[in-house]
């Protein structure tokens, strides 16, 4: 209950103290490429239960290739190149954390047909909770995108090294998280990122 409101306020004040932020960035969208401000695709939520989740588009509409983002991914926009680096495309799924389907930390939610590959056990646990728009394995894993490039098979890599190792500790942190452990969370990934933006 009071993760849920500590999620409702946060979000809720967020959005409002970021809305000129937002604009400006869904002006800087429209003018770079054509297409939708958003992106929305299915994810995985609480329970299994699939939700369409909010992100600022960074990719060219249309554009075919795998669901995972391998370094310097030619399907990138320039703004989507600076959105990503920055984490700005995430600011929509403030907006999901209001509806419910997500939380401010909690495992990130996954597109089902990487869920169908999760172990049976471990797929309940890490399941057993609200995704997240932070958790500490995705902040270990910040940058993935460039580990996937140095692969011969990204997907690959990505299936049989780098999913297994995700949903094993997300499972693990699900068990454990509290209030205060998210508070840390949230706390580590502004230093994440505001190192991650001063190194570029």
């Amino acid at each position: 209950m009071a993760k849920r409101l500590f999620d409702l306020l946060v979000a809720a004040g967020a959005l409002l103290l970021l809305s000129p932020l937002l604009l400006l960035v869904a002006l800087l969208i429209k003018l770079d490429s054509p297409g939708a401000v958003f992106f929305r695709q299915e994810r995985v939520g609480r329970h299994g239960v699939p939700f369409r989740i909010h992100k600022f588009r960074t990719m060219r509409e249309g554009a075919p290739g795998l669901a995972i983002t391998v370094g310097a991914d030619p399907r990138i926009t320039k703004a989507g190149a600076f959105l990503r680096r920055t984490r700005i495309d995430e600011l929509p799924q403030l907006i999901d954390v209001l509806q419910g389907t997500m939380s401010l930390v909690g495992p990130r939610p996954e597109v089902p047909r990487y869920v169908a590959l999760y172990p049976p056990g471990l797929r309940e646990r890490a399941l057993a909770v609200r995704p997240g728009i932070t958790d500490p394995v995705s902040l270990d894993f910040i940058d993935e995108g460039a580990l996937l490039a140095a692969a011969a098979d990204p997907e690959r890599e990505y299936v049989e090294r780098i999913l297994p190792v995700k949903v094993r500790r997300q499972a693990d942190y699900a068990e454990r998280a509290s209030l205060a452990t998210d508070i840390a969370v949230l706390c580590r990934t502004v230093g994440v990122l505001m190192r991650k933006v001063r190194h570029r």
